[in-house]
């Protein structure tokens, strides 16, 4: 009897992780991802790293859907899509052109894969090199256990494949036959995977049509694009091969979207992938690539300014333990545009670029509405150990008023960044205060001073998210921010009445600081004062200390 080829059609075989606007969860193919995304509310796979890998491979469908070959040109037709729904039938008939290329088990030309890759030995690994929160070397910490956890159904190892090829760690890859970088048997690191270098950044909106139209960035209104030569993998006539392709480089979003960071086989058995052979793909560095890459913000480097003999910006990565609303002021364009800095030659720079999904929401407010609500969502990781292991999955969001990312009225966007930095400001006031007081006690402060500005950013978190969210157009700015300042300094006034309250006989009595007696009460004066020229609260010089006693001011 003639065995049957195993296969897994991604076009329409059940992969894609969603949630539906009812709250159901389940897995729809790629063609369901379409023709459903109007009753889609989200993208929900295992990690958010999956959902913002996904959703580029969307998006890189939809750009090529989109693109007129005859005439070189995308059709401008966002604002009809927008209105009516996407273009499916052009999606439809794009998805039928390349169908054989999106079965995960292709002989020939296995999706994001390559059908003959081999190590001169045959070592073939388990699949654990797929699983992104699969720690390394560490079992342990994982709620993964026992050999059947190792065997992926093909719908898991779709979203795992496409989400290494767009995040997979550095370090040391298996030795692929016909890669000329490999040596002594080993693929030697040439960095973590594409998106793993962003800042990641991309618009939700309503349901899955309008996160996907929020973040189609029309080549030519906002990033540079090339469609003949800006394709995905499964266009590319050339055969796929382990080969080093050093030469390649990206000429617009799609490339990015879909870039081949690894050299990836898997290995099935019945209806599992048990294995795989991953080696090292495509290597790239992100300078400059801010007009390609539409969905990350962007910041100037002067050292590889100088390294280049010219300008540079470099992806604006996330930082981990900070929220992302402390770093708003970068991701929208009234403000990015306008803050600059200068470099050693005293030559004035642009200090950020905001994300280009935020410039072309701009460029579309009229369509979209100027109060209508979008989240912005970061989405990053933190490598540690030469960037050959997952530290920390960075994932955050905030919601704003469209009014918020217009580059012509500014006054929403100022305001934004004004309280950030006085909440900023703020919580260095308590800061300074923990440490006097620790200081006072005979304690160095370190420690104090990290619990009190981490409870001062906890407090703090939820309202200034809950009053970004409710700025739109008919703010008055100079009210809402008088009313931030009033919040915030109310906040931090409790916080540092707590740490007074708190301190000890020994902080009462103080002690000698170099030269100065530090003890409770002038570490107070000090921070009220602070407060005071922060906020420029209009406040009694005398104020009274937790027992009645005054204190100078």
């Amino acid at each position: 009897m003639k065995s049957v080829r195993p296969h897994f059609d991604l076009l329409t075989e059940p992969w894609i992780t969603v949630r539906y606007l009812d709250g159901s969860t389940t897995d729809v193919s790629l063609r369901a991802a379409f023709t459903d995304a109007a009753r889609i509310r989200e993208l929900s796979g295992e990690l958010p790293t999956q959902t913002f890998a996904i959703l580029r491979l969307l998006l890189a469908i939809l750009y090529r859907a989109s693109y007129d070959e005859q005439r070189d040109t995308w059709h401008d037709d966002w604002t009809s899509w927008w209105e009516e729904g996407l273009p499916l039938d052009d999606i439809g008939d794009y998805l039928d052109e390349f169908a054989d290329r999106f079965d995960l088990l292709h002989p020939e030309r296995p999706f994001f894969q390559v059908a003959d890759l081999h190590t001169a030995k045959g070592e073939v690994k388990n699949t654990a090199p797929l699983i992104f929160d699969l720690p390394s070397n560490n079992r342990l910490f994982t709620t993964r256990a026992g050999l059947e956890s190792m065997r992926l159904s093909f719908a898991e190892a779709a979203r795992w494949l496409v989400n290494v090829q767009a995040f997979d760690a550095s370090g040391i890859k298996s030795g692929a036959v016909g890669d000329n970088r490999v040596k002594g048997g080993k693929g030697y690191p040439i960095g973590v995977a594409w998106a793993g270098l962003l800042g990641g950044v991309f618009a939700e909106g309503a349901d899955l049509r309008e996160t996907l139209l929020l973040n189609f960035v029309s080549p030519g209104r906002g990033i540079d694009a090339d469609g003949r030569t800006d394709v995905p993998p499964w266009e590319d006539e050339s055969p796929d091969t382990a080969a080093d392709r050093s030469g390649l480089v990206p000429s617009g979003p799609v490339r990015l979207f879909t870039w081949q960071s690894r050299r990836i086989r898997l290995v099935s058995e019945h209806d599992r992938i048990v294995g795989c052979v991953l080696a090292n793909g495509d290597a790239l560095t992100p300078q400059n690539q801010q007009n390609h890459e539409p969905l990350s913000g962007w910041r100037y480097s002067e050292p590889q300014s100088k390294r280049a003999g010219a300008p540079t910006f470099m992806p604006r990565e996330h930082q981990p333990g900070r929220a992302f609303w402390r770093g708003i002021g970068a991701i929208l364009p009234g403000v990015a545009n306008s803050q600059k800095l200068r470099d050693a030659k005293k030559v004035e720079h642009q200090r950020f670029i905001s994300p280009a999904v935020a410039e072309a929401a701009a460029e579309r407010m009229q369509e979209i509405g100027a109060n209508r609500r979008v989240n912005l969502r970061a989405v990053g990781v933190l490598y540690g150990s030469n960037n050959s292991v997952v530290d920390e999955i960075i994932d955050d969001r905030v919601t704003v008023a469209m009014a918020l990312l217009s580059r012509d009225d500014t006054a929403l966007a100022a305001i934004a960044e004004n309280a950030v930095s006085l909440a900023d400001q703020g919580v260095r006031a308590l800061r300074y205060l923990a440490e006097n007081l620790s200081r006072a006690a005979g304690g160095d402060g370190e420690g104090e001073k990290g619990r009190a500005e981490a409870a001062a950013y906890a407090r703090l978190d939820v309202l200034y998210r809950e009053w970004l969210a409710g700025l739109d157009s008919d703010t008055d700015p100079d009210e809402a921010i008088t009313g931030w300042r009033d919040t915030a300094h109310g906040v931090l006034r409790e916080l540092g009445t707590d740490l007074v309250r708190g301190s000890g006989p020994a902080a009462w009595a103080g002690r000698e600081i170099q030269g100065d007696l530090m003890n409770t009460p002038r570490a107070e004066s000090r921070f009220l004062r602070s407060l005071r020229s922060i906020f420029a609260l209009h406040v009694e010089a005398q104020e009274q200390t937790i027992d009645g006693e005054e204190k100078d001011a």
